[in-house]
């Protein structure tokens, strides 16, 4: 066995991420060189119950890391083992500084990738360059491990070399376990030279993440760069199941959705419009009321992601919407125009839209009937859109199992509101759920879920009966916000 090299912990300290509350260790050794240690979970009871920790040994690469280089993976390969050791609750991240290029240093890199530019894969670069292939070194992680009461690990990582190397400074290796990321054209003929040339794992690509959800899947490995976040945002509304009910809704932070002149354009950002198209390809039915079509005549569509669009459910009791708004008119996905008995549709029709009868009180649908009906329709997963008077509607009456609510970093003053409805009169007994925020862009979207919750907080139902009861008796008014 290879007797590993001797480190000195210098500084301990706390590291939030956005994959949890690390600790990180300092290392000096003798030549001068600074490594890091990054622990999440308690080390000290490590390996009891057979619970051997997520370890991954990260090779600096400034390019990639800081920079998000995707002529590597190495970036991708961080955040994955971040993300991984975070799920588990108990692992360790060290950095070895000084490996830049496989530790031929970062000019020198920066001098291969040139020579790559010209058509000579990684391995062929470093040798025209009279430098070795891989020139690192394992002694200082091996060293480092040691110091922390690690001998037995789960390494992170397709390199075999890597783990026999560790295996002869004394490291137990009990898993070897790939991190399949993203492949993307700017690095497939790095990766596949890794693996044909260096002996790395064949790992696979992973599945796309945006069609897995498409298809209803959910993938449960570590994800890194936009399929990362398209897993957080998405995959438990993915995992909810086949009846779901969501709403949707951008508003200013004082609370409005547009000016007091109608004007919406636009209240959020493009990052929430792309959102909110997401929303629309997971669902099976997008409701929208009948103002927010005659205000913004929206399309309704997911134009801007891969996916398909929903069917469009217009609530339009009293048959309002005029007949050349984009819903009846072009034809890109099937329109439920639901309206009440008594109306009488125009004749000759597109195919594509459908006048659906529903029973009324008071002139207003009922949440829970509309819902009933598409769900015999094999229309179980749906978003409520807008505008603010139909969302704030179907929260009231307790029908939604998730909000999704972006606000916007602006201040409007007066306006038509976005959400409504009657409160609580302790704020102990407020709406609430558990809950989730995320950014796009200068927009902070936070999405409440409801079911999630137990038994939720908020008024009784008979206060939410009242609720509805005094909302469909005001005056309509305008409905913003859908594109």
């Amino acid at each position: 066995m290879i007797e590993p090299q001797r480190v000195r912990r210098v500084v301990s300290t706390v590291l939030p991420t956005a994959h949890g509350t690390f600790q990180i260790h300092g290392y000096a050794v003798e030549s001068g060189r600074e490594h890091l240690a990054l622990v999440l979970g308690d080390l000290d009871h490590a390996g009891s119950n057979g619970h051997v920790p997520l370890v991954r040994v990260h090779s600096e690469c400034l390019t990639g890391d800081a920079f998000g280089s995707w002529r590597c993976d190495c970036g991708e390969q961080l955040e994955a083992a971040m993300r991984e050791i975070s799920r588990e609750g108990l692992g360790l991240i060290i950095y070895l500084r000084g490996h830049e290029g496989r530790g031929i240093g970062l000019h020198a890199k920066l001098h291969a990738y040139a020579l790559q530019d010209a058509g000579l894969d990684t391995v062929d670069a470093n040798l025209r360059l009279g430098l070795p292939v891989d020139a690192r070194d394992y002694n200082v992680a091996a060293a480092i491990l040691r110091d922390l009461g690690v001998r037995r690990i789960r390494l992170l990582s397709a390199n075999p070399n890597k783990s026999d190397r560790l295996g002869d400074l004394g490291i137990e290796i009990t898993a070897r376990l790939p991190l399949p990321v993203t492949e993307r054209a700017e690095n497939a003929y790095y990766l596949a030279t890794k693996r044909n040339r260096m002996g790395h794992d064949t790992t696979g690509n992973l599945p796309d993440v945006w069609n897995e959800l498409l298809q209803g899947r959910v993938p449960d490995r570590a994800t890194a760069g936009s399929d990362a976040v398209l897993l957080d945002r998405y995959g438990s509304l993915v995992a909810a199941g086949p009846t779901v009910t969501i709403a949707q809704l951008a508003q200013s932070v004082d609370g409005f959705i547009a000016s007091r002149t109608g004007d919406a354009n636009y209240v959020s950002g493009e990052e929430d419009r792309e959102h909110l198209h997401r929303l629309r390809a997971l669902v099976d039915a997008v409701i929208v009321g009948a103002q927010t079509v005659a205000a913004d005549d929206p399309q309704l569509t997911t134009r801007t992601v891969p996916g398909p669009s929903p069917v469009r459910v217009i609530i339009d009791p009293r048959g309002r919407i005029p007949q050349n708004v984009r819903v009846l008119t072009d034809g890109q996905a099937k329109t439920l125009w639901c309206v009440a008995g008594d109306f009488e549709p125009p004749p000759q029709l597109p195919q594509h839209v459908e006048v659906v009868s529903l029973p009324h009180k008071a002139g207003r649908f009922e949440p829970g009937a509309v819902l009933t009906t598409l769900q015999s329709r094999g229309l179980g997963r749906v978003l409520v859109e807008g505008g603010g008077r139909t969302v704030s509607d179907f929260l009231a009456a307790g029908v939604l199992d998730r909000l999704y609510l972006t606000t916007a970093p602006i201040l409007v003053g007066d306006g038509i509101p976005g959400l409504r409805f009657a409160g609580a009169d302790l704020l102990a007994d407020a709406l609430t759920g558990s809950v989730q925020r995320f950014s796009l862009g200068r927009d902070v979207c936070t999405v409440f879920d409801f079911g999630s919750f137990g038994e939720r907080r908020g008024p009784s139902r008979q206060s939410q009966d009242v609720a509805m009861a005094d909302l469909n008796l005001q005056d309509p008014e305008l409905e913003l916000g859908a594109s």
